[in-house]
C-alpha cells in the first residue's frame, strides 16, 4: 500500500468513526434504549380504509436501526413517521407492507369490509412525539392516514414484564444485538415435544439463506435467534381439506382462497411472543409438508419447513420480507392489475419502464435490447429487461430470465436482486 493509499484509508476510517459517533449521539439525545410497540387495526374495503390505534407497550432494548434513522431504504406500501411534537423535525421513519393492502386488490374487497392487525416498533422517545401512519395502494395513491400524539410518560403504555419473555436461543451470534440485524425464528405447529425438530429446521433454514451470495457476503451482520413457543397441535391449518389445527399463531393456507398462500392473521399474538426479544426480521416456520408460504416486506415471512422444495421457499419468502423483492413469476388471470402502466414499482427487481433509470439500467451490458428477448443462455446471470413479472405477463419487466424470486430451480438471486439485498443490509447496519 502506498503512502497516499494509506492516508486515504486512514481518512475514510476517521470519517466512518466520526459519523458513527455522531449517529450514536443523535440516538442517545432523542431516544431511550427501549422499544415502543404500537398495535394497529386496518379496516375497510377496496375503496374506503381507516387506521386505528389498538394498544401500546414498551420493553427494554432497541434492536432496530441506529443509522439513517429518518430515511427509508425502500418505499414499501406503508410508512410510519415519528416527529418531535414540539420542534416538528423527523426523528424516525420506517417502511413496510401489509396483508391488508394485498387483500384490497382482491375481488372480495370490492364487495365487503374486513379488518387486519398490524404491529409497528419504534425506538422509545425521550419527549412527546407525533406518529403518522400512512398506507398506499399499488398505484401509489394514499389510501389511509392516521396521526396521533404519544407522551412517553403516558401511564397507559403497558410495560412488559421481563419475567414473561419467552425462552430463546442464539443459534448464530455475530455480535451485540444493538449493532447487528436480529432474525428471529418462530415455530408454528410444533408441539412441546417437537422443539428439537424446530431448532434443526432453523439451522437448515439459516444454512439455506447463507448459501446465497448477498447473505454470504454480509453474514457477519446477522444474528439468528430461535424462540420456544410450542403449539397444542402438530401441523398447520389447511382449509381446502377442512383441516383446522390449534396452533400458536392460527396460521393457515388458502389465504385469499389461494391454496399455496400461507399466512397468519394474528399479528398481535406474534408480537406477544417476541416482547423483550431482539427482533428486526421474523421468520415463521410451519411444521407441514404442504407446499407454500408467504412473505410481506418488513412484516414477517412464513414458510412450510417440511416437504420438497421448502429450502428454496424459505429463501424466496425471505427475499420478500427482508429486502422487499417482488415476485418475478406471472399469470394472465389476475383480478386486478398490480403494476399499472405509468407507475414505477417501488420493488427494486421490477420495472414498468416508467422510471427505469432508478432501477438496474446501470447494470445493463452495452447494446442491450429493451425489451430483451429470452435466449436461454446465462439465464441466471445475464442482466436484461425481460417481459413478465409481478403476476403480469405484459407491461412489467424483470432483470433476468430466471432468479430465486421467479423459480425454485434458480440457484441464487440474480445480480440485480443480489445488489438490492446488499443495499438494504448496508442501509440498516454498519
Amino acid at each position: 500500500m502506498t503512502r497516499q493509499h494509506l492516508r486515504t484509508a486512514l481518512l475514510l476510517t476517521i470519517v466512518t468513526l466520526s459519523t458513527a459517533k455522531m449517529e450514536a449521539q443523535d440516538f442517545e439525545t432523542r431516544f431511550l434504549d427501549a422499544t415502543l410497540r404500537l398495535d394497529y387495526i386496518y379496516a375497510g374495503t377496496s375503496e374506503d380504509q381507516a387506521i386505528y390505534l389498538n394498544g401500546m407497550k414498551t420493553y427494554e432494548g432497541w434492536y432496530g436501526k441506529r443509522i439513517n434513522m429518518n430515511s427509508l431504504p425502500l418505499q414499501g406500501n406503508g410508512t410510519i413517521t415519528v416527529t418531535n411534537f414540539v420542534l416538528g423535525d423527523t426523528i424516525y421513519r420506517h417502511s413496510f407492507s401489509t396483508l391488508f393492502q394485498e387483500w384490497q386488490n382482491t375481488e372480495e374487497a370490492s364487495k365487503e369490509a374486513r379488518s387486519f392487525e398490524n404491529t409497528l416498533l419504534i425506538p422509545m422517545p425521550k419527549f412527546p412525539i407525533q406518529v403518522t401512519v400512512e398506507l398506499q395502494n399499488m398505484h401509489n395513491g394514499q389510501k389511509a392516514c392516521l396521526k396521533h400524539f404519544i407522551d412517553p410518560a403516558d401511564r397507559l403504555i403497558r410495560v412488559h414484564d421481563t419475567r414473561e419473555t419467552l425462552p430463546h436461543t442464539y443459534l448464530r451470534k455475530a455480535g451485540d444485538s444493538r449493532d447487528k440485524i436480529d432474525v428471529v425464528f418462530v415455530p408454528e405447529g410444533y408441539t412441546a415435544e417437537e422443539m428439537d425438530l424446530f431448532r434443526r429446521d432453523c439451522e437448515e433454514s439459516i444454512s439455506s439463506i447463507l448459501r446465497h451470495k448477498a447473505f454470504t457476503d454480509r453474514k457477519d451482520r446477522f444474528n439468528f435467534i430461535a424462540v420456544e413457543a410450542p403449539s397444542a397441535h402438530s401441523g398447520v391449518s389447511i382449509p381446502k381439506n377442512r383441516d383446522w389445527k390449534s396452533t400458536t399463531l392460527g396460521s393457515h393456507f388458502d389465504t385469499f382462497y389461494s391454496e399455496r398462500y400461507l399466512t397468519t392473521p394474528n399479528i398481535r399474538a406474534l408480537y406477544d411472543l417476541l416482547d423483550g426479544i431482539p427482533c428486526e426480521s421474523i421468520i415463521i416456520l410451519a411444521n407441514t409438508k404442504e407446499y407454500g408460504g408467504g412473505g410481506i416486506y418488513n412484516n414477517y415471512m412464513l414458510s412450510a419447513a417440511r416437504g420438497p422444495g421448502y429450502k428454496s421457499v424459505i429463501v424466496h419468502e425471505f427475499g420478500h420480507s427482508f429486502a422487499g423483492l417482488a415476485d418475478e413469476y406471472f399469470y394472465d388471470d389476475q383480478y386486478e392489475t398490480y403494476y399499472p402502466e405509468g407507475i414505477e414499482p417501488w420493488e427494486q427487481n421490477l420495472t414498468t419502464l416508467t422510471d427505469f433509470g432508478s432501477k438496474w439500467q446501470d447494470m445493463l451490458p452495452n447494446g442491450t435490447t429493451i425489451p430483451t428477448p429470452a435466449d436461454g443462455r446465462d439465464v441466471y446471470t445475464k442482466v436484461g429487461v425481460y417481459e413478465g413479472g409481478g403476476y403480469q405477463s405484459k407491461g412489467v419487466y424483470r432483470p433476468a430470465q430466471d432468479c430465486r424470486m421467479k423459480t425454485n430451480e434458480a440457484p441464487d438471486f440474480c445480480p440485480v436482486c443480489t445488489r438490492a439485498i446488499l443495499r438494504v443490509i448496508d442501509f440498516i447496519s454498519r
